[in-house]
């Protein structure tokens, strides 16, 4: 056996020095050679007490503990299913080094925790100020009412009306059918522009469509007027204009990038 270096001050307890034992004989913790551990624990108990050190009534009671498993391991086991004694001493050690790791975790909660109260529930006295009789039938009624009205909201189901999207119409493609208007016919009035749309929006982006093509000259009205008609009004009459820019079509896609492309 090897020589001791241990205190029995650095053990808290006897099983922090069978731990000790065991790790330095390097065995399994689940499979302890009882006999050698045993040997090995008395003989550090009588050097300690052969230096005078106060042996406390833990470690002394687990040596005699340890030479009961001991002497039980000597003896046959005729009873089947009868656990050998160093099982008993393998649980015992398991569970002490499970709480020996938790310890740090448990310590700085204990410090958080600790010297903590928590205050006693106040005890309300009901009031008894108001008492006046009460006639049944009376309650029963407002039960009843009560009863009816939440019978009569689950019923009610909220119709929900998904939300449909609009169509979208392109300004784009508006210009275009106005021109291709304008270049088959020659000349249109504003309602035989706007007259087909089949919705608002159709007519929004057709609307739209004739002032960015009359921004940029691409199309002009009809400078003559018939008597009666304003030029303001749906009879305005337009015409594709002969003078038109060169660059009318860039100014046009220009103007669109920096307008909304459709209408809704």
């Amino acid at each position: 056996m090897e020589n001791m270096t241990y205190k029995l001050t650095d053990f808290e307890g006897p099983l922090d020095l069978l731990l000790a034992l065991i790790e330095k004989n390097k065995m399994n913790i689940l499979d302890i050679q009882i006999a050698l551990i045993c040997d090995q624990y008395l003989a550090f108990l009588a050097e300690a007490k052969a230096m005078d050190m106060e042996i406390a009534t833990d470690f002394l009671n687990m040596a005699s503990q340890l030479m009961v498993w001991k002497s039980e391991m000597l003896i046959p086991h005729e009873e089947e299913g009868e656990k050998p004694p160093r099982f008993d001493l393998s649980d015992i050690l398991v569970r002490h080094q499970h709480a020996r790791e938790a310890a740090p975790k448990l310590h700085p909660l204990y410090a958080f925790y600790s010297n903590r109260f928590v205050k006693d529930t106040d005890e309300i006295s009901p009031d008894r100020s108001f008492v006046a009789d009460q006639n049944v039938e009376d309650i029963l009624s407002a039960v009843r009412r009560i009863n009816a009205y939440r019978d009569s909201m689950e019923r009610v189901k909220t119709v929900f009306k998904p939300m449909t999207s609009k169509p979208i119409v392109p300004v784009e493609g508006k210009i275009v059918i106005i021109l291709d208007t304008l270049t088959t016919k020659g000349t249109a009035t504003l309602r035989e522009l706007l007259e087909d749309a089949p919705s608002l929006a159709d007519l929004i982006a057709s609307f739209m469509g004739v002032l960015e093509l009359m921004k940029v000259r691409k199309i002009i009205m009809e400078d003559v007027l018939d008597e009666g008609n304003s030029v303001h009004g749906e009879h305005t009459r337009f015409f594709l204009n002969p003078d038109a820019p060169t660059d009318a079509q860039m100014d046009i896609d220009k103007d669109l990038s920096s307008l909304p492309l459709s209408a809704q």
